[in-house]
């Protein structure tokens, strides 16, 4: 006599209602929204969409934007996987209260980063002071724009990248070491494929971030049109024009480089993991 299959309990239980909830936040909160965006921009038509993006000072904007977050980018690459680096290997009085710190971009309100940054970056600041005897200025111009976003946005890149590397098994560095391997010979073959797509995804989501960012650079950029007007506050101008089609059009303009470039980084990501699966 044989009893009855017993059926495999999952493990979550309630998987029913958390994926319900789950699905239900995610059409809420991201894709309803995303959606009304589009089909905003749908009702613009071809001709008046194309003439809004394309206007002289929309695209000043989107090139300070893209310019101003491909530098913070490019900076929070280097610095995040130095940062990860450094709170993974190193044992350091401080060690506990530096990885902490890497926290305060998501804990801090942005507009609150952005006075402070002004504050401290402005020409009798404290940091400002010595860079202005230096010739150096950053507020009110595009380095004060790559100031900010790369302040807001540092810490996707350390927090992707840290748990790669306290995951990474020490005895590989060790058997390339005992091969005779070089210090970045080691690195190059051993460390960095396997934290190469997390460091790409950290990148990216850094770089999107940036592209969005309105809150810090308002108060360090000073605004000016054709100089330091970043696409999302003149998508808040046209609001306040109540401009609704142009605010659209520029918002619009912005997604599709943020989805095209999370795109992109997916599927450099998944080939990345299929070429160290082990075959």
């Amino acid at each position: 006599m044989t009893g009855a299959a017993i059926k495999p309990r999952r493990v979550l239980p309630g998987f029913s209602l958390s994926l319900g909830t789950t699905l239900l936040y995610v059409g809420l909160v991201i894709l309803i929204p995303v959606a009304a965006l589009m089909l905003k921009g749908a009702e613009i038509g071809p001709a008046r969409f194309w003439a809004i993006v394309t206007a002289p000072r929309t695209l000043a904007a989107l090139r300070v934007t893209l310019t101003a977050a491909a530098l913070a980018t490019i900076f929070n690459a280097l610095y995040g996987l130095l940062m990860a680096w450094v709170l993974t290997r190193y044992d350091f009085p401080g060690r506990r209260i530096l990885d902490a710190l890497m926290d305060i971009p998501f804990a801090l309100p942005t507009a609150v980063a952005g006075i402070s940054l002004t504050a401290l970056f402005s020409a009798n600041g404290w940091f400002g002071a010595p860079l202005a005897g230096a010739g150096i200025e950053l507020v009110y111009t595009l380095g004060g724009v790559v100031l900010a976003m790369t302040f807001t946005s540092i810490p996707f890149v350390v927090r992707a990248i840290q748990p790669v590397l306290e995951d990474l098994d020490p005895a590989l560095e060790q058997a390339a070491m005992t091969l005779g391997a070089r210090p970045w010979a080691i690195f190059r073959r051993v460390v960095l494929p396997a934290i190469l797509p997390a460091w790409l995804a950290g990148s990216t989501v850094a770089f999107a971030r940036s592209l969005g960012e309105f809150g810090a650079v308002v108060f360090i950029a000073g605004n000016l049109p054709f100089k330091t007007e970043i696409a999302a506050l003149l998508a808040f101008i046209r609001l306040e024009e109540y401009d609704y089609q142009g605010a659209a059009a520029i918002a619009l303009v912005l997604l599709i480089f943020a989805l095209v470039l999370l795109a992109v980084s997916n599927l450099i990501q998944f080939r990345a993991a299929r070429h160290l699966e082990p075959r």
